[in-house]
């Protein structure tokens, strides 16, 4: 199926999700949330979210729907490509205000960006799960050999040009989920 290693990838970026749900609701509260727990979330948004999963969606599986007669102009492909520049965009402000938090203490931006955050990739997963990928399916059966080895190809690719594994990020949600329950105790 050409589209096992994207959801795969979603059910770790939904892990993430959810220990940022649980740092809003902790950050709400009024708990500090250490470094050690902020910067690990910006780092799997930013590298794992954008640079690893966005990549292979742009690089093999919009090409090949595209290949088999989808536009990239308009409909689905375009609104996702749309979505990860939206992501990517939110993304850098949350990593802003994370910085902000840090030095300051206030919350109140990163609480927002946090928030939007997980309610756009939230929404973005949705249609990917319950849209794109079934049509995905439909169109690529013949070639979802070679879109599943391009997919793993650029996945290596691009954590090894980071010094990551998907190890490192699949221990990192736990690790996460781990923390912020703890912090919440």
């Amino acid at each position: 199926m050409s589209t096992a290693s994207l959801r795969k990838d979603h059910e770790l970026i939904e892990k993430v999700i959810k220990a940022m749900e649980s740092t809003i609701q902790l950050l709400n509260d009024g708990k500090q949330i250490p470094e050690s727990i902020l910067m690990p979330v910006i780092d799997f948004s930013k590298n794992f979210t954008d640079v690893c999963h966005h990549s292979k969606e742009e690089k093999s599986l919009f090409p090949a729907l595209e290949q088999a007669g989808m536009p990239k102009n308009m409909g689905p492909i375009a609104m996702m490509l749309m979505d990860h520049e939206r992501s990517r965009e939110i993304g850098k402000n949350m990593e802003q205000s994370a910085q902000q938090y840090l030095s300051s203490g206030d919350s109140t931006k990163l609480i927002l960006d946090m928030k939007q955050y997980v309610e756009h990739i939230t929404e973005h997963l949705w249609k990917e799960n319950n849209r794109l990928f079934m049509m995905a399916e439909a169109r690529l059966q013949y070639v979802s050999k070679k879109v599943d080895e391009e997919l793993n190809q650029i996945e290596s690719e691009k954590l090894q040009d980071l010094g990551k594994s998907r190890e490192h990020y699949e221990k990192l949600a736990e690790v996460l989920t781990s923390d912020v329950e703890n912090i919440g105790k």
